[in-house]
């Protein structure tokens, strides 16, 4: 069976970025034995010499404030506005999932895998900065996980291309049929279903 040239090209990509995975985690450890922390049940533990050492680069709150320009401040409530309905939405998407992606058989998205919140444990940062970065943590990482539950929705119900592609669509997009080629479409719907449905079931059984 012959493949098209961008089929070709997405199978080297695929490659690519599993090599890319490997290489980002041995630079992840030796970035980890560097700066000296562990982690112990999930949470991050730095050596108590480095903790000294990072403690003398934190800049105290009266210094923070006082040297914060007006504008950040003036705005900080307008960005933490979007915390409740951010909220909202982790609270409705998750029961999304779990019901509906129940019942599709689809392999229900680890929500702990998108939302990581460890910054604050950095002993430079002040109580400012670990809020900022606790707050800056949860929004990216939601829209990474309400991000995977959606492209596994449109899979599983829409799997076709857009005419006019967006500026970032997502990886399960590669395998969505042509615009406009509804032979394409009525043959692979179910099988790109039954493929999620099996990759739940291997879950399950891993």
């Amino acid at each position: 069976m012959t493949h098209s040239p961008l089929e070709e090209i997405l199978q080297r990509l695929r490659e690519l970025e599993e090599e890319v995975e490997v290489e980002i985690e041995k630079l992840l450890q030796e970035k980890q034995a560097f700066f000296q922390y562990h982690f112990d049940r999930g949470r991050v533990r730095f050596e108590q010499s480095i903790k000294t050492l990072q403690r003398q680069y934190r800049i105290g709150l009266w210094s923070y404030l006082v040297n914060a320009r007006l504008m950040h401040v003036l705005t900080a409530p307008v960005v933490y506005s979007l915390l409740p309905p951010f909220i909202l939405l982790d609270l409705f998407v998750s029961l999304y999932q779990h019901i509906c992606f129940r019942v599709y058989g689809i392999a229900l998205v680890k929500r702990s895998n998108y939302i990581v919140i460890d910054r604050h444990h950095l002993a430079y940062l002040n109580l400012i900065e670990k809020v900022h970065c606790v707050y800056c943590g949860y929004i990216n990482g939601l829209i990474e996980y309400v991000r995977e539950v959606s492209a596994r929705t449109e899979l599983y119900w829409c799997p076709i291309k857009h005419a006019r592609r967006s500026a970032d669509p997502h990886q399960l997009n590669q395998r969505f049929t042509d615009f406009g080629d509804a032979k394409a479409y009525y043959e692979t719907l179910d099988k790109l279903r039954n493929e999620l449905i099996s990759q739940a079931e291997s879950t399950k059984q891993a």
